[in-house]
This record gives C-alpha cells, sequence and structure tokens, in this order.
C-alpha cells in the first residue's frame, strides 16, 4: 500500500499526463514493451543459471569435485549482481548525456553480445584457467549491461495506471520472469532430451545463448520504439522520468532507498531458492534426474505466472501492504517447510515447486510497485532503478552460493534458515514503512 504522499505524488503526475498537448499513455501498448523485455533480461540470466549446474562444473571446473564445481559457479553467476549498480550508474549518464535510445541501444546490445559469447567459450581442456576468466569476465558485462536496461516504462506504467489499479499494473512486469523461466526451461528440457549427454555438453547447451540473442533484439526494437517517439518523450518529460545524478538520488531520497532495499528482500531470495538452487540440490544431492527436476519447474513456472496474475487482483482489493505481509509470512513458514519437502522425493518436490511459485507470484508480483511507489515523480526513474539494482545484490545475487554452501556444510535445513532471515528483514521494512506511513497522517 502507497504512502499518502507517494499517492499525492502519483495524482499530481496523472494530471501532468492530461495536460499539456493531448498525449496519452497507452497502458496497453506499455504493457507490451515492459513484458518483453523483462523477459528478455530474465531469460538471459535464467540460461547462465541453469548451465550454471548441468554445464558449467562439468565443462570449465572439471578439476573439482561436481559439489565444489557448482559453488565456484555460483560464485561467477553472483559476479552479474554485483556489477549492475555500476551499469546503471554508467548508463544513466549516458541517458543524461546522449538519451534515452543511446542508453538502451548500447546496454541491450552489451547485453545481447555477452550472451552470445557466453555459449562460445571453450572448455577448460581447450583453454586452460583462460576459459574461467573469459566467464568472469562476460559474466560481469552481462550485469553491467542490466543495468542500463532500464528503460523507465514500468514507471510511466505506474503513472499512467488507474486509481483503482495501480496493483494491476504494478503485476504486469513482473509477469517477464515466469514467462523467461517457461521458455528456458523448456528449451533445456527440449535439448537434453533430443541430444546425447555427451553431445549436450558438447555443443547443444550453447544454443540457449545464441537464442537469448535473438529475443534481445526483438526486445530492443519493442522497446525503442515506444521510448524515442516524441509521444512517449513528451510523457517522460511531463512526469518528471528523467535521469539524475546518483549523488542527488541518495541525497533526497536515502530512507525510502534503504527500504526499498529490503521491502523485495524474501520474494527476491525467493526467486533463486525456487529456480535454480533446488535443481542444483536434486542434481548434487539425490537420485532424481535435473531433466525431470526442469520439467517440474516448468509446471512451476505456469503456476507462477497465474500466482503473479493473482497478485494484481488481490492487490487492488485488500491492499498491497497486507497483500505483501502475508505472503511474507507465508514466504517464513515454507522457508521451515520446504527443506523438508525437497528432501522428500518426487512427490515432495513437486509440492515444494507448486508451494513455492505461488508465494513467490504472490510476493513478487507487487514487491517492485511497492518500492517505486515510494519515490516521488522526479526521482522515481533514478531511484528505483538503484534501488532494484541493490535489493537483487542482497537479496538474489549470492542467494544460490550461500544456500548451496550450507546445505553442504550443514544440511538443507540451513538453506530454509537463510530464506527465513530474508523474510524476518522484509517484514521490519514493511513494518518500518507503515510506521512512517502514520506518522505523515499526523
Amino acid at each position: 500500500m502507497s504512502t499518502p504522499a507517494s499517492i499525492t505524488a502519483e495524482q499530481d503526475a496523472r494530471r501532468l499526463h492530461d495536460q499539456g498537448h493531448g498525449h496519452e499513455a497507452d497502458p496497453g501498448e506499455m504493457s507490451i514493451g515492459v513484458i518483453i523485455g523483462r523477459s528478455a533480461e530474465f531469460f538471459d540470466f535464467l540460461v547462465f543459471s541453469i548451465a550454471c549446474v548441468l554445464v558449467f562444473p562439468a565443462r570449465l571446473f572439471p578439476f573439482a569435485d561436481p559439489l565444489t564445481g557448482t559453488l565456484y559457479a555460483f560464485a561467477i553467476l553472483a559476479l552479474a549482481f554485483v556489477a549492475r549498480p555500476f551499469g546503471s550508474a554508467f548508463f544513466m549518464w549516458v541517458d543524461r548525456n546522449y538519451g534515452r535510445s543511446a542508453k538502451l541501444t548500447s546496454a541491450l546490445f552489451m547485453l545481447g553480445t555477452s550472451t552470445v559469447a557466453i555459449g562460445l567459450i571453450p572448455t577448460y581442456e581447450v583453454l586452460g584457467s583462460w576459459a574461467i576468466i573469459i566467464l568472469c569476465i562476460l559474466r560481469l558485462a552481462q550485469g553491467f549491461a542490466l543495468g542500463g536496461a532500464w528503460d523507465g516504462l514500468a514507471s510511466l506504467l505506474a503513472l499512467s495506471a488507474p486509481e483503482k489499479k495501480r496493483g494491476w499494473y504494478a503485476m504486469i512486469p513482473q509477469l517477464g520472469v515466469p514467462i523467461a523461466l517457461i521458455v528456458a526451461a523448456g528449451l533445456f528440457v527440449y535439448l537434453v532430451m533430443s541430444v546425447s549427454q555427451t553431445d549436450f555438453l558438447d555443443w547443444g547447451w550453447r544454443y540457449p545463448f545464441f537464442v537469448a540473442f535473438a529475443i534481445n533484439v526483438v526486445a530492443l526494437f519493442s522497446r525503442v520504439r515506444l521510448v524515442v517517439t516524441p509521444e512517449y518523450e513528451e510523457m517522460f518529460k511531463k512526469a518528471e522520468l528523467a535521469p539524475r545524478g546518483y549523488r542527488e538520488t541518495f541525497g533526497n531520497q536515502g530512507r525510502n532507498i534503504f527500504a526499498g532495499v529490503l521491502v523485495p528482500l524474501a520474494s527476491f531470495a525467493l526467486f533463486h531458492m525456487m529456480t535454480v538452487f533446488p535443481l542444483a540440490y536434486v542434481y548434487l544431492f539425490t537420485d532424481n534426474s535435473p531433466v525431470g527436476f526442469l520439467s517440474t519447474l516448468l509446471l512451476g513456472a505456469f503456476v507462477g505466472l497465474f500466482s503473479t496474475i493473482a497478485s494484481g487482483v488481490l492487490s487492488d482489493r485488500i491492499g498491497r501492504r497486507t497483500l505483501l505481509t502475508w505472503s511474507t509470512i507465508g514466504i517464513a513458514i515454507f522457508a521451515v517447510v520446504g527443506p523438508v519437502l525437497l528432501s522428500m522425493g518426487g512427490a515432495g518436490q513437486t509440492l515444494y515447486v507448486v508451494l513455492g511459485f505461488i508465494l513467490l507470484g504472490l510476493s513478487f508480483g507487487q514487491s517492485s510497485g511497492a518500492v517505486a511507489s515510494s519515490f516521488g515523480p522526479q526521482y522515481r526513474y533514478s531511484a528505483s532503478a538503484i534501488t532494484s539494482d541493490l535489493a537483487w545484490v542482497a537479496g538474489a545475487g549470492f542467494a544460490p552460493l550461500v544456500a548451496l554452501y550450507l546445505t553442504a556444510t550443514l544440511g538443507i535445513w540451513a538453506a530454509g534458515a537463510y530464506l527465513l532471515s530474508g523474510a524476518i528483514c522484509t517484514l521490519f521494512a514493511l513494518r518500518l514503512n507503515r510506521m512512517s506511513s502514520e506518522m505523515g497522517r499526523h
């Protein structure tokens, strides 16, 4: 639920949209652009995450045992999240000096090129340690580029949303996650089942990285077509959605940024606890087929898609803060029950996936909207990007590495305790946000 100040700011911005030259935002057109963009971004990252379990330990870390090799791969996975805030700072500078089109084009070109290059990396047997070094560089480039992929369309969509449908329009950008997972998991399942294990490890795994480039090209054209038109440039200007410097943004929105980093912590951590971590657990600690579990994740992605849609409906009916509070409590309970289900085998793992994706959709569907609504329009463009970057670093960047290490050393219950800590932080942030709102009324 938005604070009174943020509600007033959004109403003021909407009035600005209605004034001037008669240009009105088309929520449907923006929604399509946002969904395509988010799906492309998450597809790149999910393809890399799945390869961290199925491919990289065998092909880039053959000198290590499977567990250690997977931990090394997860450490490289985290590099993109560390690089992302630096990419945001650089591309915000590009935006201020050369325009949103130059920023978006260069960032998505860099993201697509880095992803394709990962699919071309020779194995350790061919290049030795240089193969690992090149992978680290390209992974950093992926994260750096993703920092520049923020186009402001999600913020413009939120400001253009009807009064009683803020939750629905806040949910729309998050649909990119389950859609990307459906495509990524489905593609890997098809490849693993279509070729031999030797062929898959030799060349089959590379195709998803090439597909990612094609998806990025489509996303680039669909988004640039919107953000560079005079109509949308005018709407960005009237909504004050212009890039601001980091120092200015932190100086004016520092407290909101801090709270914004904590609010989505539970859902961002759950994101990796429902995708790459359980895949690694099944692959390393059980006799179940990772392909079979990928198929289960495919089912979970569809569940998550409908759950994310439901979050938009529920948010508009009961309030965003209420929905986030109850879904976070559900995540806290799941942090205790989930590890037990995951360790039970087939039926337990399926239940783990279904319950987890229901909670992920409900919480993830509104977490970013809760963050964005706390910023005034003039800072929403930059502050939303900064907050999202830092929240992903804190909540998701190191989650697979930490959860797998804790599982290997202490047991799977420790991974659940790690997720529980994220849920506690989110509940604290929601409580802090509520207290701030109540103080603002007096």
